[in-house]
């Protein structure tokens, strides 16, 4: 695989995409358009160093999934719902966001945080390693959302496509990893796992697929209709 040619200097940690001075304006178009929900999860996610996907690929999320008018989705690494959020306003009353995360204290912080904006009814939270519930849940998805270990990217990937309807979507986050995907020397285990994930993708006949290259890079590939 062809990639860009690094600078002298070879440390790729924390290389932003996309300008930082324009995430900012992008930003300033979205600041108004929240929920105190949003303002006390985002404070949550500092405060610990929690990762979630920020407001400018919620809202990013919400537009994809209403593009497609998803009903069912289904989310490898759910946390604390920061990223259902988005899905589950997108889905409507009678969609549903199956979420999965190994931690209940995670699906109770979710919980709470969902019912106090009438959202938690549209969410089936399971606890567990994503890839079982996922081969356990029956059916198909109109998107399939990817943010667990990095590590297991590719492995998510050749689950989630078998169960993706035509014209649904499959999206990944940290497809970019801090500039890592770059770097021709000293290649760790996540970062090469997300090399081979985003090319298996760009590489597969039935998806369309592109790269938003927003905060940490978002992959989103569209199934091809017959």
């Amino acid at each position: 695989m062809k990639r860009l040619e690094p600078s002298q200097n070879e440390h790729f940690v924390d290389l932003i995409p996309v300008n930082p001075a324009i995430e900012r304006y992008m930003q300033e178009l979205i600041e108004n358009k929240s929920q105190h929900v949003l303002v006390e999860m985002e404070a949550l996610a500092k405060q610990k160093n929690f990762p979630i996907v920020g407001r400018l690929v919620g809202m990013s999320l919400e537009v994809l999934a209403k593009m497609v008018n998803a009903k069912r989705v289904f989310e490898f690494g759910s946390g604390y719902g920061y990223s259902a959020y988005w899905f589950a306003r997108a889905v409507g009353s009678n969609g549903q966001v199956i979420c999965s995360d190994s931690k209940l204290a995670n699906k109770e912080q979710a919980e709470g945080f969902l019912s106090s904006v009438d959202l938690w009814r549209r969410i089936t939270f399971c606890i567990g390693h994503a890839q079982e519930i996922f081969s356990q849940t029956e059916g198909f998805f109109d998107i399939c959302y990817n943010d667990v270990d990095k590590n297991e990217y590719p492995s998510v990937w050749k689950l989630a496509k078998e169960k993706i309807k035509p014209g649904g979507l499959y999206i990944a986050d940290n497809v970019l990893w801090h500039g890592k995907v770059i770097a021709r020397n000293n290649i760790d285990e996540w970062t090469q796992a997300i090399l081979e994930h985003n090319q298996m993708i760009f590489d597969d006949p039935e998806f369309d697929a592109f790269i938003n290259p927003t905060r940490d890079g978002v992959m989103v590939a569209r199934r091809k209709v017959a």
